[in-house]
């Protein structure tokens, strides 16, 4: 009886000194992912804030100086138009997926969205100036940079549409298809709303994602110190990332202000897209809770 006992306070001290290692190891991990978006945060509010005006935001600019209007208007511009474009082919793409794709077909397409994902930005850059800007002579321009923009964040949005609609309880379906719902109204009234939430999910990922690029915008959409034309060829256009990239390297302490300046503002946009989906979430997801 002793024995038992005996060999029962050593499992449970085991399991506790195990607990307390995994503990220690998950917080180190915590920490070191976590630390660095931390000290990037404070550097940034450190050399931004002393010297931001908000002048900055409704100046154009004029060489290595004036404001970040044109940047802070193109940037906006072409993060619509990848919502626009890559969250249309991508949704379609996650409902395909999940609904309609079978066998292999649908394995073959998983692969080739996982290994479009994997390609590193600037290699899309390249290929969209060989054949966008080079290849159909569209020149530097707004279409050239919002499509290959597209191609690059399409793939997270078809994945977190995928298997946002994979998760829609079965019940949910089963209910709408034995009340006589044809399956594209099970589809729109049904899954589509259950999903929304991740849906919403990946369209603020792939939003964040465009704001924060710069090698495909460097080889598709240039840059200009002008307010961007609503034109799709030919137009090429500021934005924010270059900013960071450009002026941060001019010997000028305006140049080098507004390099802070714009990676500010860039880590504001991206916050605030963070906040909007939380709240987007939230509130779809209050919304499914009262309809059970």
């Amino acid at each position: 009886m002793s024995n038992k006992i005996n060999a029962q306070k050593k499992r449970s001290a085991s399991r506790r000194i195990a607990n307390v290692v995994v503990l220690v190891l998950s917080s180190i991990a915590l920490i070191a992912v976590v630390a660095p978006s931390i000290w990037i945060v404070f550097q940034i509010l450190h050399k931004a804030l002393p010297h931001f005006t908000f002048s900055v935001l409704t100046k154009t600019g004029a060489g290595l100086d004036g404001g970040l209007k044109n940047e802070i208007v193109g940037t906006a511009v072409i993060s619509i138009g990848v919502v626009l474009l890559a969250g249309t082919v991508g949704i379609l793409s996650g409902i395909f997926l999940a609904q309609y794709a079978k066998g292999r077909f649908a394995s073959f397409l998983r692969a080739a969205s996982d290994i479009l994902a994997g390609i590193p930005s600037i290699v899309l850059g390249y290929v969209g100036y060989s054949a966008l800007v080079v290849g159909f002579h569209w020149g530097f321009s707004l279409g050239a940079g919002v499509i290959t923009l597209s191609v690059l964040v399409t793939p997270y949005i078809a994945k977190t549409t995928e298997v946002a609609l994979r998760q829609v309880p079965i019940n949910y379906i089963e209910g709408a298809e034995a009340l006589g719902f044809k399956p594209t109204r099970v589809l729109s009234r049904i899954s589509l709303k259950t999903a929304l939430p991740g849906i919403t999910t990946g369209l603020i990922v792939a939003m964040a994602i465009s704001v924060g690029e710069t090698a495909p915008l460097l080889y598709t959409a240039g840059y200009s110190q002008n307010l961007p034309k609503l034109t799709l060829t030919h137009s090429p256009l500021g934005y924010l990332t270059y900013a960071v990239w450009t002026f941060y390297n001019q010997p000028t302490k305006t140049a080098l202000q507004l390099s802070y300046d714009a990676a500010l503002i860039i880590m504001v946009l991206i916050l605030l897209l963070i906040g909007v989906s939380r709240v987007i979430v939230a509130q779809t997801q209050r919304h499914a809770e009262t309809r059970r």
